[in-house]
């Protein structure tokens, strides 16, 4: 079998095909899916969110689908329901997007609390149960949820404990001049995602996932990641820590990212370098710190450089 690094750049380089340079960003995203974790992607729109959950579903051969949230979607608009079939006389289960293995939950923000929280059990459990009868997920599955950091009118705010679900927020941001320039060559004919082809298959994928949770986390890392956790409970600026899910987070996927790395082995590095990534959307920022101007980038960011880093 190959492995997971070799695996990790065949996603990467088919991804690179539609979106120009932003090799961090795909490789946290590889990372998220070899993590069995889910994906918050918050930037203004345009930069290439809903691209890239469509270039990396089509590279993995995956079945997808896109749901595009809105103030009047229901629940069942998601998970699917139980009709009653005139012609059978009987009742029938239709379903719902959800029963994909990547989803894109476009701008969730924009639906009710009610309708984020039908992910909730899909999300963490992998299963849907509806009416009594409980569905089992097709794996791999990842959900990508995008939502626009700058307009909050028509928005709910996820609530903490949708937000806990996500492993990872990321944000693709502005490409630099040379590849914006770049962007323009690339689509001046024609839209370079109708002619991808996926590079890996799903078993491929599963026996990857697999093979990550037998990456190396030393016993000084591992202390370290509970350390660099426990001290965002205790921190006088947020008000609301990490919780125990994101401990587990934030060492699955630096164990996925030292295996796209082609590393045996995790370092405090990875875990320094994955922290803000894990963290900044699971704390919650007091008022007054909020007042002054702090985010909780910077006290993640000051949390990880402040705990003492293991050394050999």
């Amino acid at each position: 079998m190959d492995s997971i690094a070799e695996v990790a750049a065949a996603i990467r380089e088919n991804i690179q095909k539609v979106i120009v340079g932003k090799t961090d960003v795909i490789n946290l995203a590889i990372a998220a899916l070899l993590s069995e974790g889910h994906i918050l992607l918050e930037d203004v729109p345009g930069t290439g969110k809903t691209t890239l959950a469509k270039a990396l579903s089509i590279s993995l051969g995956c079945k997808f689908q896109r749901i595009q949230f809105t103030p009047d979607l229901l629940p069942t608009d998601i998970t699917g329901l139980n009709y009653f079939n005139q012609k059978s006389q009987e009742f029938e289960f239709r379903r719902g997007p959800i029963m994909s293995q990547i989803v894109l939950a476009d701008e969730i923000n924009r639906a009710t609390p009610r309708t984020q929280s039908a992910l909730l059990e899909a999300m963490q459990e992998r299963q849907l149960t509806l009416e009594g009868t409980t569905y089992r997920l097709e794996p791999p599955f990842l959900v990508m949820a995008t939502q626009n950091p700058i307009e909050l009118e028509g928005t709910f705010p996820l609530p903490e404990a949708q937000q806990d679900r996500f492993l990872i927020r990321l944000s693709i941001g502005y490409p630099t001049q040379e590849e914006e320039s770049r962007l323009l060559t690339r689509f001046r004919s024609s839209d370079p995602i109708n002619t991808l082809t996926s590079v890996v298959e799903a078993d491929l994928i599963l026996d990857a996932i697999d093979a990550v949770r037998g990456i190396l986390v030393g016993e000084a890392v591992q202390d370290y990641i509970v350390n660099v956790i426990r001290t965002t409970r205790d921190h006088v600026e947020l008000d609301l820590g990490a919780s125990p899910r994101a401990t587990m987070a934030l060492y699955r996927i630096s164990q996925a990212w030292a295996a796209v790395e082609d590393r045996r082995f995790v370092l405090p590095d990875d875990v320094k370098f994955l922290a803000p990534y894990v963290l900044t959307h699971r704390v919650v920022v007091s008022p007054q710190t909020l007042l002054r101007g702090r985010t909780a980038q910077e006290i993640v960011e000051g949390i990880v450089d402040a705990v003492p880093v293991p050394v050999e």
